[in-house]
């Protein structure tokens, strides 16, 4: 058996049988999820990009703040920064 990996799991070759017999016997398309396109919403409708340059220190002040409130990403905290400064919910 070749090594097959998904998700870094091994994967048998007898599971990649079956997957390719499931499809060859057709999918209900109607099932299957509606495709996204593009990147998700952030508000109230499409987002547009608004470069900013930030100097070293008030980025580490932006990450451990975004650390200390659990924000995951740079975008999300600059997001909620400016939320807060201009009062938008």
């Amino acid at each position: 058996m070749s090594e097959h990996l998904l998700h870094g799991k091994p994967v048998s070759d007898e599971q990649i049988q079956a997957w390719a017999d499931e499809a060859e016997a057709g999918y209900d398309l109607s099932k299957l999820p509606k495709p996204r396109r593009g990147r998700p919403p952030v508000g109230d409708g499409p987002g547009a990009v608004i470069p900013v340059r930030l100097d070293a220190s008030t980025i580490a002040a932006l990450t451990a703040r975004a650390e200390a409130e659990g924000i995951t990403t740079r975008s999300d905290a600059i997001r909620a920064a400016v939320r807060e400064w201009a009062h938008v919910a």
